[in-house]
Formats: C-alpha cells, sequence, structure tokens
C-alpha cells in the first residue's frame, strides 16, 4: 500500500498493513519512492501520512481510544 507524506507529497510504500491499521502504533516503517532504485526502510509517524487522494487516514487506525471519544 502507498501513502503520501503530509507536507513534501513524497510516496511511500508501507511494509507491514498490520503495523499501519494498529491504533497502538504511532509510526510505520516504509520505504520512500524514490528513483528506480529500491529504499532503505524508515520509521513515519501516521500524524504526518495522508491517502495518495490527500484524504486522512482513519481514526481507527492512529487513536486507540476512537471509540470513547466524543464527536
Amino acid at each position: 500500500m502507498f501513502l503520501q507524506i503530509k507536507d513534501s507529497g513524497d510516496l511511500i510504500k508501507i511494509l507491514d498493513l498490520q503495523e499501519l491499521i494498529d491504533p497502538n502504533n504511532h509510526i510505520v516503517h516504509a520505504q520512500e519512492q524514490e528513483g528506480e532504485e529500491e529504499q532503505e526502510p524508515d520509521s513515519f509517524k501516521k500524524e504526518n501520512l495522508v491517502f495518495p487522494s490527500g484524504e486522512s487516514l482513519p481514526r481507527c487506525w492512529w487513536d486507540a481510544d476512537y471509540r470513547d471519544a466524543k464527536n
């Protein structure tokens, strides 16, 4: 799965989907998509990521208390 870094617009390839959807993890490990060569894995804060369309990540992926929140 590919996500986008909010500030730069760079694409990253998520390495572990379970890590992404676990609301107790605040970072994910991914590879930046630069050029033709594979990049080394790096860690990224979920709060800095969006879908390539610009849509935010679902709250249940980053907030462990999303069921208790009163909105």
